[in-house]
């Protein structure tokens, strides 16, 4: 089988190398799954750079999440178990994690449904308690993670205050249905926050960011505010002034959806229930700028590691998907 494969840490566009290999075994309650739809993350990047928080052995194949079908059959959703990634035509899962892939969506839109979803529902639901009628920052809003929490936003009945970088990304943004988009390039963050929610800020600041993202939420975070710290896109990881939390009365709350696998799977499979009935109902679907071809794979991660990218790019590993 063909499959993406790292042999040293670097930038994904120079380490990453399209090899024949043999496909991988399933070990004790593992099953082999042929890939339809492998979903780019941005942490494919940090683990070609050797920087996320799980390390694989050299060589490895990257790739997060993906649709694909067991040897019996079944269309699921499935978190390829590392080294063995999923930007190969074949991956192991562990079969009590397999999520039925939802029949509203086809193989591309299912795949990216699991991960960024995910995060976005416990992120805003289960951390931040966001209630309708409260305002909904986010930031990198036209990006993969952002544009599933404005969708998830607006399905909660929130306001959602969209933060993106020039005018084709805020077009985006405006068609998820942020309410109002901000362009971090040319507008002040602050001060267009507080204009538009009376002076009172934002409830809620999604920010899987870092950097000057989080510095700007804290400016403008209301009263009992709740700041998500998602991740760092930025590369630039926050050193949060703690005093500067007592004084405004805002909680800064961390996110690793990963836990949520191995300490409440339950949840877990709660949740994607919830997503596939907002999936059936037409609420929530993902974002796909590009579908592209397995040679194409490397590429396309670096240019979600560049942040030039908008939504979600998908490798579709068969010639006829």
């Amino acid at each position: 089988m063909q499959a993406w494969r790292v042999h040293r840490n670097g930038e994904p566009g120079e380490v990453m190398r399209l090899e024949e290999t043999d496909r991988p075994t399933p070990g004790d309650g593992q099953v082999l799954v042929e890939v339809r739809a492998a979903n780019v993350n941005f942490p494919d990047a940090l683990l070609c750079r050797g920087q996320y928080q799980v390390r694989p052995p050299l060589p490895f194949t990257p790739g997060l999440e993906v649709c694909g079908t067991t040897e019996d059959g079944r269309r699921v959703l499935a978190n390829p178990v590392l080294p063995h990634g999923g930007f190969a035509d074949w991956i192991v899962a562990d079969e009590a994690a397999l999520l039925p892939a939802p029949d509203a969506l086809d193989d591309a839109e299912a795949a990216a449904l699991h991960v960024g979803y995910q995060t976005g529902w416990f992120g805003l639901h289960r951390r931040a308690h966001l209630q309708p009628g409260e305002t909904l920052l986010v930031h990198a809003a036209a990006g993969g993670v952002g544009s599933a929490a404005v969708q998830l936003g607006k399905a909660a009945g929130a306001k959602v205050i969209g933060v993106v970088g020039g005018p084709d990304k805020a077009a985006v943004a405006r068609e998820l249905g942020c309410d109002l988009v901000i362009d971090r390039r040319s507008e002040d963050i602050v001060a267009a926050v507080k204009e538009a929610t009376g002076g009172r800020g934002a409830d809620v600041v999604y920010d899987p960011v870092g950097g000057d993202a989080y510095t700007k939420s804290t400016k403008c975070i209301a009263f009992e505010g709740r700041i998500l710290v998602v991740g760092f896109a930025s590369g630039v990881i926050p050193t949060p002034a703690l005093n500067h939390a007592l004084v405004k009365n805002y909680s800064v709350v961390g996110l690793h959806w990963g836990l949520y696998n191995t300490k409440d799977p339950a949840a877990v499979r709660a949740c994607h229930e919830e997503l596939t009935k907002l999936a059936e109902q037409g609420i929530v679907k993902p974002l796909i700028s590009e579908r592209v071809a397995m040679a194409g794979t490397a590429d396309a991660v670096q240019r979600v590691a560049d942040g030039t990218s908008t939504g979600r790019i998908v490798v579709l590993p068969g010639d006829a998907r």
